[in-house]
């Protein structure tokens, strides 16, 4: 009988350019395709979830057409669903995109124990990265806290080209084949909103319909929540129906050193930043980054939670505020520059944590990835590396008058605006007075 391999998809949903399922696939061996509906999905909101059903859906389309199987589905917990589906199927090795979480790394490695208990191995190929988490160092081997050099030593490391997906002679054995069953991905979670085609081939079209206009006029429009200036790819990204690697070699295919292409491969570097971050430094996905903003007074008490329900609810009376929170609800994304203009109100104005409101958009985006998200609110709380200094304050009416110069945006998510629920100038100088109590260091 022919070897066998699992291939256990999870952040890269896709055939294309996925090193780890060609490793799967090496020498003729037979690939049986998993995915692992992990108890732990259940803290993510409803319209993440329907999205990643939607990106299951697709790929196991995808499969189907190019064999006689699809997708296997088991729920549980990895750690016990791998090593008993592996001995099941007589599968010696298990292959993975490397997952650089760290819930992801504590799972893989038990897994990969669990897995050697009976001779069987569990294979890291590839990542969601152009550049592998802790690649990028200083001569000395420390790793950056800056994004500017990170960025500079990212593009000089640079790259794999993307590979084709599976020829025709590759082996698939997948459910409905030699007798493997199949579980019910189960069904769809309502998430209450409209969401976007999901899948490899949405993907590439989303990509394919920014890339020839939208890239140059990038540096211009991605700052203008009423244009259509960014790719929305950040969902596709997150799940892996597109790899960052292959926007690389289309940009640079493109139009390699032209502004537009330079700026939007730099967006691209700060999803690496951040995951570098976080590989580095596992505690910053909830901890302060700086040790010294732990000692900074944030409001925690009643008060505090009908502020907060304020916020979310998108009922602050500050129109570009409010804009974003209802675009969020309404959609599962929300406009890059408007995440910063209501993480700083949060924080800065509301003196909330940043762990509240990064908690909402974990719950409530479709993108919604920890090591971007939570070093990004970080960044806006001054809290984290490379962080906007806490004593630069956003003010909510100069970001809409920039911005959204016309109130196109506002008007379009906030057509019945309420009183602001408080003085901006005011807040901002208690901002700045709780700054000042700190401790020096």
């Amino acid at each position: 009988m022919a070897k066998r391999s699992i291939l256990w998809f999870r952040r890269d949903l896709r055939l294309a350019d996925n090193p780890a399922l060609m490793a799967a696939g090496a020498d003729g061996r037979e690939v049986i395709p998993v995915f692992i509906v992990d108890p732990t999905f259940a803290s993510s909101g409803a319209p993440r979830l329907a999205y990643l059903h939607d990106c299951l859906g697709s790929l196991d389309a995808s499969i189907r057409e190019r064999s006689d199987t699809g997708l296997v589905i088991r729920h549980g917990d990895p750690v016990v669903v791998i090593p008993a589906l592996a001995a099941e199927l007589d599968a010696d090795e298990v292959f993975v995109a490397r997952d650089y979480s760290p819930y992801g790394r504590q799972r893989d490695t038990s897994v990969r124990s669990v897995l050697s208990q009976t001779g069987r191995t569990l294979q890291g190929v590839g990542s969601p990265y152009a550049v592998m988490p802790g690649s990028v160092t200083k001569d000395d081997g420390n790793p950056y806290a800056v994004f500017t050099p990170f960025s500079k030593r990212w593009r000089t490391i640079g790259w794999d080209a993307p590979s084709d997906e599976p020829g025709g002679d590759f082996r698939w054995l997948g459910a409905g084949a030699a007798g493997i069953g199949a579980d019910s991905l189960g069904v769809r979670p309502d998430p209450g909103i409209e969401l976007p085609a999901a899948g490899e081939e949405a993907a590439h079209d989303l990509w394919s319909n920014f890339l020839p206009d939208g890239v140059d006029d990038y540096p211009d429009q991605r700052n203008l929540p009423a244009a259509s200036g960014t790719s929305k790819l950040s969902p596709a990204l997150k799940w892996g129906t597109v790899h960052p690697r292959q926007l690389l070699a289309d940009l640079d295919a493109s139009g390699a050193g032209r502004k537009g292409h330079t700026v939007f491969s730099s967006e691209l570097a700060w999803r690496e930043f951040y995951a570098d971050v976080l590989f580095q430094r596992p505690r910053t996905s909830w901890e302060n980054l700086n040790p010294k903003m732990d000692a900074m007074p944030v409001d925690t008490d009643a008060a505090a939670r009908q502020r907060f329900d304020r916020w979310s609810a998108g009922q602050t009376g500050f129109g570009i505020v409010d804009a974003g929170m209802k675009q969020l609800a309404a959609t599962g994304w929300m406009h890059n520059r408007v995440r910063m203009i209501v993480a700083s109100f949060l924080v800065k104005d509301l003196h909330l944590p940043w762990q509240w409101g990064a908690r909402w958009f974990m719950r409530h985006l479709i993108d919604g990835d920890l090591a971007s998200n939570n070093h990004g609110w970080q960044w806006a709380a001054g809290t984290g590396t490379d962080a906007a200094p806490y004593f630069r304050v956003f003010n909510p009416h100069l970001q809409q008058e920039r911005y959204d110069p016309d109130g196109e945006y506002v008007a379009r998510w906030v057509p019945d605006p309420v009183e602001p629920m408080l003085d901006h100038h005011a807040e901002r100088d208690e901002a700045l007075r709780r700054l000042k109590s700190l401790p020096a260091r």
